[in-house]
């Protein structure tokens, strides 16, 4: 990617601070750093993890340590990959840890049983149906929608369509890549009119071709797509893994104290560009408004207490994916019930704000 000004807003960032890539060496808890991987893909809270890398919090090679990784003395393995990639890495046990949705994450608890740790943030228009010659509902019925199947865009498409008391037999999904489908449409493909797909491909998509709208989007579903980092209940029982867990953590929350510092907030937001598909300043304040962070420990822990979400958004999205056939099996959902597929675990978290550092 050609990135202008990337150079010197890298070295400004950097200039904040950064460790360097030396050898893994043992951290204050003592012992050799033990590794874990993380399979992330570009996606504006996910992409925080790529700019971590670059300024030296975490160091994405193994065998070398960045910041936070030598204060947790855990050896963090970041693999940058497109989302599906992502999910197939870490249903395979490639990764002990994937940023995935709460709706995604459900196929693979069924045969992977998964703790979701954090939530990194929420859709509020980062998701969206973007047409060409399709001017509103009743034209785009019978005509097929082209996203990834079984996964966000197939959820945020047929859901808004129920909320919307349509039928979603009547609108076919296709499933299609989503930077395919965003190419597709953008290359005057008469056959591709309409797209569900997540940003950067909306932004992109809305900006490249003349008479291209959004038709609809995950404004209209508040809250129900959550973003978060989710670990292996496999992977949480290795030595060091609650440790790999906080490192992330406070990974995550470091970049956010960088957004909201009005001295680091635009470099930080163009480093974040950079790693979601090239997107320039003005480009990314609005990429922020339509994906929101939870920026501090007490938010994420906020929306997992949530009684709406755990007894209302979780057990609709359950059921909704089930009956949709987004999933094939219906995972077991708990709240800090381990013994679920899949858990949201608040003991993370709390042990973050209370400052108190796991082994």
């Amino acid at each position: 990617m050609k990135i202008l000004g990337w150079t010197c807003t890298l070295m400004f960032l950097l200039s904040v601070g950064c460790s360097g890539d030396k050898p893994t060496t043992a951290g204050k808890t003592g012992g050799p750093a033990p590794k874990f991987t993380l399979a992330w893909s570009e996606y504006p809270s996910w992409s925080v993890f790529g700019v971590a890398d670059e300024l030296g919090l975490l160091n994405k090679d193994a065998g070398k340590q960045g910041e936070l990784e030598k204060k947790w003395n855990v050896d963090v393995v970041l693999k940058g990959v497109d989302y599906d990639t992502c999910i197939q890495l870490y249903g395979t046990g490639e990764a002990d840890a994937v940023c995935i949705t709460n709706m995604d994450v459900l196929g693979s608890a069924t045969s992977r049983n998964s703790v979701a740790i954090f939530p990194t943030s929420t859709s509020v228009g980062g998701d969206a149906c973007v047409t060409v010659g399709i001017d509103n509902l009743e034209a785009l019925k019978g005509k097929k929608t082209y996203g990834l199947a079984k996964s966000v865009s197939q959820y945020a498409f047929e859901r808004i369509l129920t909320a919307r008391n349509l039928n979603p037999k009547e609108f076919p999904f296709e499933s299609m890549d989503p930077q395919a489908a965003a190419t597709a449409l953008q290359t005057g493909n008469d056959s591709i009119k309409s797209i569900m797909v997540w940003n950067p491909f909306v932004m992109d998509t809305l900006k490249k071709v003349q008479g291209s709208k959004r038709l609809f989007d995950s404004s209209e579903i508040p809250e129900e797509i959550i973003d978060m980092v989710v670990i292996g209940k496999d992977s949480l029982g290795k030595d060091g893994s609650k440790r790999f867990a906080q490192c992330l953590m406070e990974t995550f929350y470091t970049i956010n104290k960088r957004m909201e510092n009005p001295e680091t907030r635009d470099a930080t937001l163009v480093a974040l560009g950079a790693k979601f598909s090239n997107l320039q300043l003005e480009e990314m304040k609005q990429v922020v408004t339509q994906t929101k962070f939870y920026t501090t420990p007490a938010e994420g822990l906020a929306l997992y207490k949530s009684d709406k979400f755990k007894n209302t958004t979780m057990p609709a999205v359950v059921k909704f994916c089930v009956e949709n056939q987004i999933v094939e099996g219906k995972a077991t959902v708990g709240f800090d019930k381990a013994d679920s597929q899949l858990n949201f675990d608040t003991g993370l978290l709390q042990g973050l704000i209370d400052g108190v550092e796991s082994k």
